[in-house]
């Protein structure tokens, strides 16, 4: 599984890692927010150092559906039940900050972009509801949306109706990314990529510590993610979802503007053209079908299933890429950004954007950025200052309970589900994997690329039992949303360690 926008060429891999080094400030993770808080900091004269396990994008951005919108689905009405009018507005003030910021990069960097109208619809006259409050709650923020009846929406697939919102974006994520590190690197930043962050001090000096050795940073920035730090237990204040997009060649008209169902199952539509995606005659992304990591009855089915909408409605649609991205949301709906706790004032963290991070990501680097520099409050916008002092309401504790709730289902089950099959197991078919008891300990036993693998299945967190994710072929935690690869290598999440490869024991 690739995302379409990583079929260019490679992205820059950066310098080689020197154990020791120090820096004005280390950002781990060369996403987005690290890339552009990165960006912000050398442009101030800052030493910046960016320590990135994978390469450029690896994870979240590369596989980005490319969507920069201010209407957002339902986020902004799901904010507004919840929290007030103002803090709503300073949301969307954050976000159009991002937005204007990412625009003027792409500018700057000759990253082209296309301007089209976004709408989130209702796929049945049931979710109608719905579409009325995303415009009630996005006319509340200050944009101006517009309600449509079907018959205004002139697509193929069904629409009950929508709103809409004009002069949005869609960008090719990877290379807003790339374009990043090559102004980064250019500026006289460091770069280190293939180097995984093991643990982060504030103490006796604030460092990442790395299998190659540490790095030194008067501020360390956290930016994967999910926080590789167990300070402020934000792994238990977010739920991580997976979704699945898939990119089709279509013969016939396509849409020209974006779209994302207010009710399920998700269905998110983005054109794509050669100034906002790779030149390989992909012209059309379907996505949705997401799900809570680790807790699905088929991810490969989803994927199946996204393909089976796309061929119904565009007939002769040809999948060129399919691919999935992770995504986690706070349980008070907004993202977390500042300082980390127990970090004494010396390592701050972001996270938490709920699927849209081409405008939260600036917008959380510009906030890292403003605190890294000092700025006072005075001197903050308005949006900053107002999200950087919101309380804690009890709907968010209410949401937390939920969710840690289902966790707890989760970890039970998973246990349980072990103990009804013993080792010896049949070889696993080729992408599948099978969770069975070894001692009385879980054993995860896959077959890909046509090797076969045991591996300790208990994440090295908090000791959940790992799902087999058969469209990614990985290990999913489906406590925390820690990923792993076949071999036991640790993907993300906030687990650290790697899991302990086991001999298979054949069943004959």
């Amino acid at each position: 599984m690739k995302p379409l926008w990583k079929i260019d060429s490679a992205p820059p891999v950066g310098t080689p890692f020197e154990s020791g080094g120090r820096h004005d400030v280390v950002i781990v993770g060369a996403g987005l927010t690290g890339l552009a808080t990165a960006v912000m900091l050398v442009r101030a004269g800052l030493d910046v150092a960016v320590v990135e396990a994978g390469a450029v994008g690896e994870l979240a951005t590369g596989g980005n559906t490319g969507k920069l919108s201010l209407l957002q689905g339902q986020r902004l009405a799901e904010i507004r039940r919840h929290h007030s009018a103002s803090l709503l507005r300073a949301y969307v003030d954050a976000n159009r900050a991002g937005m204007d910021w990412l625009l003027e990069f792409a500018e700057h960097a000759g990253v082209p972009y296309e301007r089209r109208t976004d709408h989130t619809y209702a796929q049945t006259p049931d979710a109608l509801e719905s579409v009325r409050a995303s415009h009630a709650a996005a006319r509340e923020a200050g944009l101006p949306t517009r309600m449509l009846i079907g018959t205004q929406v002139p697509e193929t697939f069904p629409v009950a109706g929508a709103v809409a919102l004009g002069e949005q974006v869609t960008i090719d994520p990877m290379r807003v990314a790339r374009a990043l590190a090559e102004e980064f690197l250019a500026a006289g930043g460091t770069l280190h990529t293939g180097i995984r962050v093991t643990a982060v001090h504030a103490l006796p000096d604030s460092r990442v510590e790395t299998a190659s050795g540490p790095l030194f940073g008067e501020h360390i920035v956290v930016t994967t993610g999910a926080p590789i730090l167990d300070r402020g237990l934000y792994f238990a204040k977010m739920r991580a979802f997976r979704s699945y997009c898939v990119s089709f060649r279509v013969p016939g008209d396509i849409p020209v503007a974006t779209y994302i169902s207010a009710d399920g199952p998700t269905r998110s539509i983005r054109p794509v053209s050669p100034s906002d995606g790779p030149e390989d005659g992909s012209n059309l992304v379907v996505g949705g079908n997401g799900h809570p990591v680790g807790r699905s009855d088929g991810e490969r089915a989803a994927v199946d299933d996204l393909v089976a909408w796309t061929q119904q409605h565009f007939p002769g649609a040809e999948e060129t890429h399919r691919w999935s991205a992770q995504d986690y949301e706070s349980h008070n709906l907004l993202p977390f950004v500042g300082a980390m706790p127990r970090g004494l004032g010396a390592v701050r963290f972001a996270t938490g954007y709920a699927k849209w991070g081409l405008s939260n990501a600036p917008a959380a680097a510009l906030r890292l950025t403003a605190e890294v520099l000092g700025a006072s409050w005075h001197d903050r916008p308005d949006w900053m200052v107002k999200i950087g002092t919101r309380l804690t309401v009890p709907a968010d504790l209410a949401r937390g309970a939920v969710e840690g709730a289902k966790v707890a289902a989760a970890a039970t089950t998973g246990w349980v589900d072990a103990e009804r099959r013993r080792v010896p197991v049949p070889r696993p078919v080729e992408g599948q994997g099978v969770v069975a008891n070894r001692g009385g300990l879980p054993v995860g036993v896959s077959t890909v690329d046509g090797v076969t693998r045991a591996v300790d299945a208990v994440c090295p967190h908090l000791g959940g039992v790992l799902a087999w994710n058969d469209a990614d072929c990985t290990w999913d935690c489906p406590l925390h949303a820690s990923r792993f690869s076949p071999d036991g290598t640790r993907i993300e999440g906030p687990a650290l360690r790697d899991l302990k490869t086991l001999p298979r024991t054949s069943a004959g």
